[in-house]
């Protein structure tokens, strides 16, 4: 295991350097249908229930729409999809009568994650980190490659932080084009 716990000061603090997350992206596939899941959560930075409980009623042309019951903030985002995520999605196997697109049985979605993220550090030999942290890991490489602050938070679907507070009262631009130019900047190509 990690060795972090919920609220550690290090738990929050991991950020993969690219060799680590081109090793977890390299291992993925070899621990199943949540090694997918762990590569759309790199190249989205979505939150690791918003992709294992997504729907395919979710996934409309290139983005992936969330209504406000399905997000941690109880707002509505949409994440845009790149090329290689929306391979991705379009190579996994559907379930007939199933809307859940990480599912083994199709009546529920995969919500397990102990022993897949263990056999994911086993395979890609990297260690201490938490799922949570590759949402850290595309916020801090968005921030490297020179995108701005608001359209880093609108990719993770932040309302706190620089929409926080009066700010977020008056700007209600969605950063829609924006988010959509930072996902293909950013996007890994491993």
């Amino acid at each position: 295991m990690t060795g972090l716990k919920r609220g550690d000061a290090k738990s929050r603090d991991r950020v993969l350097s690219d060799k680590e997350l081109a090793a977890v992206w390299q291992a993925a596939p070899k621990i199943g249908l949540l090694g997918t899941a762990v590569r759309l959560l790199i190249l989205t930075g979505a939150r690791r229930e918003e992709i294992t409980q997504l729907r395919w009623s979710e996934i409309q042309d290139d983005d992936i729409h969330l209504e406000g019951d399905r997000t941690k903030n109880g707002e509505a985002h949409i994440i845009p999809l790149t090329l290689t995520a929306r391979a991705i999605l379009d190579r996994l196997p559907r379930i007939a009568d199933s809307d859940f697109v990480f599912t083994n049985n199709g009546v529920k979605p995969i919500v397990a994650w102990a022993r897949p993220k263990a056999d994911l550090d086993d395979v890609s030999g990297i260690t201490g980190w938490r799922i949570h942290d590759l949402k850290r890991t595309l916020a801090t490489g968005m921030q490297k490659l020179g995108i701005g602050l608001q359209v880093v938070e609108a990719v993770l679907g932040h309302v706190s932080g620089s929409r926080a507070g009066i700010v977020g009262i008056y700007q209600r631009h969605d950063f829609a084009e924006e988010k959509r130019k930072a996902s293909i900047s950013g996007a890994i190509t491993l």
